[in-house]
């Protein structure tokens, strides 16, 4: 049994170092499938962001039924920037 467990550790050790030779040989500059997405894209998610948080923060203590619908017209501006953003379509993998 012995024999057994050194052979999976050292199957093991063999693994991890060729696995950790392939990440050594990307450059630091280099990204491996990272795609960050446009400004435009992170400001449109940002602008829904806001929506919903107004949206939320309306609710709490009692509904007040303006700001709620404030933060629903924020959230869909938002949403209408994603659509001229192309985040979906340009931005995705």
């Amino acid at each position: 049994m012995a024999e057994q467990a050194s052979g999976a550790m050292a199957e093991t050790g063999g693994a991890q170092s060729v696995a950790h030779g392939a990440d050594q040989t990307l450059g630091h500059g280099e990204h491996s499938e990272h795609n960050p997405g446009s400004p435009m894209s992170w400001v449109a998610v940002a602008v829904i962001t806001v929506g919903f948080i107004v949206g939320g923060i309306a609710l709490v203590p009692r509904p007040t039924w303006w700001a709620f619908w404030l933060g629903v017209g924020i959230a869909l501006v938002g949403c209408i920037m994603t659509l001229f953003a192309k985040t979906f379509t340009a931005d995705w993998y």
